[in-house]
This record gives structure tokens, sequence and C-alpha cells, in this order.
């Protein structure tokens, strides 16, 4: 056991298990002689004000692979990897004007389903196979293998020893309420989730700058990080820095990074679903306004950690390069950077708060993950092909059961995935291994009337074999780039095999589009352009 990690943390620690606890089963209490139905499992009953949403997007999003993953990639290369998070700002933007409109109007569970309305049953079939097998073989297994990691360094010695009971309790903790009570228990409690971990991550930035100078203060560790690491602020990467393969320059804000951000806000289930719980369209578009702007604060609080962490490092302060070297570790791992500054900095009492706050990342992201798999399981797997009579209780039972089952696979995955260096971007580099095919059906599923169900299953498959093929061969090409030539050549697909089946009409099953789906309100509208001038500022200061 961590000495660091004093009685006083572990009582914080286990107020909050319980606080969170109590609320997820509260806010989805069942009202007497009532019965649960599929609607208020999986999407809460539809009744999410905007500022749940926007906060549960956001609990929902930033996990281990945030505060762990990316600031490892931050220690490693900088504030490049931001981009991600600023990126995201105006890609949900994009996604409330451009795709919630459509999705919300067809009053859909889950995007396999939306799938289904387009394209065919056995194209949402195919979609809803990719997806489990995502959730739970990359997104399940990564969020609890960096989130038990991390508890081995800020709890633990960091030699290892207790990864796997980590791993276990914090699966335990997040089914604890979300097996029961569903997106409701998931949303609600993610409102006190994202406040707990800006908090936290907030006071670790602080305290991380008061340490970097000998003599103090956070305005002194500010001017000491740029001038020691200015470097490591540039956005914008050139050829000849050793994480261009990662962020590839200018290509990141006009290639491949649009590529997982679309497919990301866009049709990932578990993050869209919280949209579709929502009161009406206009509660869902300020609601991932809110988060856009949440999603600006994001790398300051969690990349700029990392940077302090390699100015430590580098200049060997408070035997760093010690604290790093984990027992059994012959070689530093980025992913220690966040862990290791909590551990070494933070004071008693507030350690337990921050890493209640890194603890609610994590478990938010798990209970939002599983609830998202077993919604998919259970509408485009379980009603349609093995119970379509299936009672609402009955298609709740089964979601808790598939999700439990989700949770127990990820546990016994998690460890296997030991040893790789930047997490972050190695989720980002196996998502993109689907992520372009299914975009590249879905933006000419929704946007292009003559896209058809052949076309469209063609380019899905064939999207794989394509990413792989630039994966294993010796190019040399920048993982972004890689995943937007992918896209690029699935639509190809599409369009040719589409053409070959409807040259002159429009598909049965196009979407018919109007000019007033796309109307935003005034509030909506003010929040992009404020979004938009934060981001030309940012690019231009940082670039």
């Amino acid at each position: 056991m961590n000495p660091n990690f004093h009685t006083l943390d572990f009582i914080i620690l286990g107020i909050y298990a319980v606080a969170l606890i109590g609320i997820g089963w509260w806010v989805s209490r069942t009202k007497k002689g009532q019965t649960k139905t599929a609607e208020d499992y999986f999407l809460a009953s539809k009744a999410l004000p905007w500022w749940a949403i926007g906060s549960s997007l956001i609990a929902a999003n930033i996990s281990a692979e945030q505060f762990i993953g990316m600031s490892g990639s931050g220690f490693a290369g900088g504030l490049a990897v931001a981009s991600y998070e600023f990126m995201a700002a105006l890609t949900l933007i994009i996604v409330g004007k451009f795709f919630l409109p459509i999705f919300i109007k067809q009053g859909i569970y889950t995007i396999p389903e939306f799938v289904e309305r387009r394209f065919s049953t056995n194209l949402k079939t195919i979609l809803a196979v990719f997806w489990i097998a995502l959730f739970i073989f990359v997104n399940l297994t990564s969020v609890l293998y960096l989130g038990g990691k991390a508890i081995d360094t800020v709890v633990g010695t960091g030699d290892g020893s207790m990864v796997m009971p980590a791993i276990i309790a914090l699966a335990l903790f997040a089914a604890a309420y979300s097996l029961y009570g569903g997106l409701s228990a998931v949303a609600w409690t993610d409102v006190l989730q994202v406040a707990l971990l800006v908090i936290g991550g907030v006071i670790t930035t602080v305290i991380a700058l008061n340490y970097v100078t000998p003599e103090g203060g956070v305005i002194n560790g500010i001017s000491h990080v740029a001038d020691v690491a200015g470097d490591k602020f540039d956005m914008i990467l050139s050829r000849d820095n050793k994480e261009y393969n990662n962020l590839p320059g200018i290509y990141v804000l006009i290639g491949g990074l649009w590529v997982a951000n679309l497919y990301y806000w866009g049709f990932n289930q578990y993050i869209i679903q919280r949209t579709l719980a929502a009161r009406s369209l206009k509660e869902a578009q300020r609601g991932i306004a809110f988060a856009a702007f949440l999603k600006m604060l994001i790398p300051f609080i969690v990349a700029v950690p990392g940077i302090v962490a390699w100015v430590m490092y580098s200049e060997n302060m408070y035997d760093a390069r010690a604290a790093f070297e984990i027992a059994g570790s012959t070689s530093l791992n980025n992913d220690n950077a966040y862990p290791w500054l909590i551990s070494s900095f933070i004071p008693i009492g507030l350690k337990g708060l921050v890493l209640a706050a890194l603890a609610a990342a994590i478990v938010s992201s798990l209970a939002s993950m599983l609830n998202s798999t077993s919604t998919i399981f259970t509408m485009d797997i379980y009603k349609p092909y093995i119970k379509p009579q299936a009672s609402q209780g009955q298609l709740v039972n089964v979601g808790r059961l598939s999700a439990a089952i989700a949770l127990i696979i990820a546990v016994l995955l998690a460890p296997m995935l030991g040893g790789i260096d930047q997490m972050f971007q190695y989720i980002q580099e196996y998502t993109g291994l689907v992520s372009p095919g299914i975009l590249a059906v879905f933006l000419m599923g929704l946007f292009w009337k003559k896209a058809t169900n052949k076309g469209a299953i063609w380019g899905v498959l064939a999207s794989i074999p394509v990413a792989l093929l630039f994966k294993l061969l010796p190019l040399e090409m920048p993982f972004m780039d890689q995943m937007f030539y992918t896209c690029i050549i699935t639509i190809v697909i599409i369009f040719m095999v589409s053409l070959c089946n409807c040259k002159t009409d429009d598909d049965p099953k196009a979407i018919a589009l109007t000019s007033d789906m796309f109307k935003t309100d005034k509030v909506f509208n003010i929040c992009a352009y404020v979004i938009c001038i934060l981001l030309v500022v940012i690019y231009t200061v940082f670039f």
C-alpha cells in the first residue's frame, strides 16, 4: 500500500462511492405498481434536460483514456494531442446542427436501428455486431486497464500487484448502479461525475504547476514550463517531430481527425444515446453546445499535467526518473505521468478527492459503454432475432444480463493490454480500423439519396481490408491519414456500387431532407459562433 495515501483519502473516496450509488438507485427507482419499460431503461424515459445531456456527454467521453492516456500523450508529444478535444468541440456543433435533427425525428433507440430504416436489417446486424465487439474488446477493456493501472500507482506501490483488484473494483462499482438503473442512473449521476472530474483536474493542474519550480507558485510554474518546454505547446507538429505519425501536422485539421471525431460524436451509440433521450430536439442541441464548451476546458486539465510531468522528468526533479521506473518495468511508460503526479504531490485529503474524480471519469464511461452495449444487443439482436414478442420487463432484464456478461469479458481481457506505451493512441488507432467505413456509410446514407443497401454493405465490408492494407503495408503513413484515405475509398465504393444498382431513381429508403429540419435557435447559434472564435484564437496562439 502506498504510504502517501492516507486513511482520510480512503474515507473521502468511500463517501463518493456511497453517494454515487445512492443517487443512481434513487433517480432510477420505479414507482409502486409500475414496470420499467425499455424506453425508461435505455432512453431515460426521454426526459433529460440540456444540462444533464451536456454533462453526461462529457462524463461518458472523459475517462481513463483522457486522464491517463491523453496525459501520457501530452508527456510524449505535448499539447498537439489536444486537437482531439478542441476539434471535438467544433464537431459537436456540426452533429447538433446536421445529424441530431434526423436521428431524433426518426425516434430511434440505437444507431443500428437507423441503419435498418435507411438501408436493411442485414447491414444493421453487421454494424451491431461490429459495435458490440468494439465496445467490449477495445473500449471497455482499455478503460478498465488504464483505471486499474492508475489506482495501482496512486494507492498501491506501482508494482502492478493492485491492477487486477482495482479492475474488479471499478467493474463492480460501475455495475452497482448502471445495471439496475439503466440510462437514467448513468445520465443523472454523470452531472455529479463531470463536476467532480473538472474540480479534480483543476486541482491536479494547479498543484503540479506550483511544484514544477523550487520557489513554487502557479505563475512561476507556467513561466518555467513555457521556457523549458516551449515546443511542447505547438498544436501543429513538424515532420521531424517524433510524434508526427500520431499527429501529422496540418493534416490533423483537414484530414483523418475529422473521420475520428465525426464517427465518435455523430454515430457512436454510447455518445449519441444521451441526445436520443432528450426532452426535445432543442434540449438535445443545447446539451451538445454545453458539452462543446466543456470540451474546450479538457486539454488544460488533462494534457497540461502531462507536459508538467515531462518537465519534472527531464530536469530530474523530485527524483522523478526513479518514480517513473516502476518495479518490473524496463522502460518509461508515458501513461504513468498523471497517476504519478497525484501520488507524489497532491496533499492528504485532496488526494482522495482527486482520485474520486479519476474514478468518476472511469466509472461514468464504463457505465455508459455497458448501457449502450446492452441497448444494441437487446434492441438490435435479441428482440428481432431471439424473442420478437418479448415483454418490456424481459427486454430490461436481458439488457442487464448482457451488460453483466460484457463486463465480465472485459475484466478478463483487460490485463492483457499491459505493455502498450500510449494507450490513447492505441485506442484511436484500432478504433480507426472500423470507424472510416461506418462514417462513410452514414454520410452517404444521410445526405445522398441514391445510396443503396448493396453499396453500403460492399462499402462497410471492404473498408476493413482497406484499413488493414494501409496499416500492414510499409508505407510509413500516419494512422490519421490511413483513416482519411480509407474513408474516401469507402465512399467511392458505395458511390460506384450504388450507381450500378440505382442509375436514375433515388433509393426508396432515402431520407427526405428539408431546410426546416436544420434550423437552430438563437442560443445554439450564439454558442456555435463563440466556439468557432475560441478555436481560431487557440490555434493562432499555439500554431
